[in-house]
């Protein structure tokens, strides 16, 4: 069982004090991410047919909940929204500068439940269109700019909300590559790498998720087939509960046609050129858009200063993890 459990901890809002602070929390970081990104709500699919190619295939190896319907015909509960959200701004004619976000609700059965892991995933997805000119890394950091804006403002309301939290993010996010990275600490792994970043510098956007560094591996593993491998990366921040790295969000400028080929081929995965969301890339019939997923437990856990996302979420856990929580003062939803 991979538990951690913080020394001496408490909760230092109630059960129902958290329930109605998780609505407070989420309805205002939903507002301020909309209007600096200048993004509107649409609604999104909990389930897609597999032949489309609109499911997130994540870093390759995670199954998806499947179920019959009609016909026999197989569909896919999504694993993300990040390929769905591209054809849906290509269907709705967003033009450049605008976005939409969704709430995206999935089930990963194949997840390993811990302190920050669930069967049940909840966040923010959200897209939003850029020109062509604009697929380099300043466009980038520019958008995870904005979206560390949103995350320190959220940071200054919770805690005037609720004086007994405290704040913790810096002024500024702090840029690393994960070559950078592994540079650094050569020693260490991908996780390990994070813990001491992100409790050098307490928040950090680490890029270029997913391409094959130095050592022959990649830092975590990301899908070939959205984002460009060398324009994307990671939010995390430092958990002073749990006393490490702690990811937000993962975002990234999406392929073009010769990234898509260029991944899928690095990944042996030119098989998936045969489905018709990859078909629409390589003919260049949608646009070129920059997007991420923000995780809603998540950013509850961070700012209510829970030890288990599970204090901010309903979902199954092992029964040891349960009595374990129960005798450290981890009150379960």
């Amino acid at each position: 069982m991979n538990l951690i459990i913080p020394k001496n901890y408490e909760n230092k809002l109630s059960v129902f004090q958290t329930q109605l602070a998780i609505k407070k929390l989420k309805d205002f970081f939903e507002r301020q991410l909309a209007y600096e990104l200048n993004l509107s709500r649409v609604t999104a699919p909990l389930f897609v047919n597999p032949e489309t190619g609109l499911n997130d295939n994540l870093s390759g190896i995670e199954e998806p909940v499947s179920f019959k319907v009609d016909n026999n015909q197989e569909v896919q509960i999504v694993q993300s929204l990040a390929k769905w959200k591209r054809m849906a701004l290509y269907n709705y004619k967003i033009k450049e500068k605008r976005g939409i976000y969704t709430d995206m609700n999935a089930i990963r059965k194949d997840e390993i439940p811990d302190n920050i892991h669930s069967y049940y995933v909840d966040q923010w997805d959200w897209e939003k269109v850029i020109s062509k000119d604009d697929r380099n890394i300043d466009k980038l950091k520019e958008i995870v700019n904005r979206i560390y804006k949103v995350l320190r403002i959220t940071d200054e309301y919770i805690t005037d909300e609720y004086p007994m939290l405290s704040k913790k993010l810096p002024e500024s996010i702090y840029y690393i590559t994960s070559q950078e990275l592994e540079d650094l600490y050569p020693n260490l792994n991908d996780k390990e790498r994070e813990n001491e970043v992100c409790k050098m510098h307490k928040a950090v956007f680490i890029s270029q998720i997913g391409k094959v560094l130095k050592s022959g591996k990649s830092h975590d593993g990301r899908s070939p087939d959205y984002d460009d491998w060398e324009l994307n990366g990671d939010i995390l921040v430092y958990n002073p509960i749990l006393n490490n790295a702690f990811e937000l969000s993962s975002m990234g400028i999406r392929v073009d046609k010769d990234s898509l080929l260029k991944q899928l081929d690095k990944a042996n995965k030119m098989e998936r050129l045969k489905l018709d969301y990859h078909q629409a890339i390589v003919k260049e019939i949608l646009p070129f858009t920059i997007g991420g997923g923000i995780g809603q437990s998540r950013l509850c856990m961070f700012f209510l200063e829970k030890a288990h996302i599970g204090e901010v979420q309903s979902s199954v856990w092992p029964k040891e993890m349960v009595s374990e929580c129960s005798k450290n003062n981890i009150t379960l939803l």
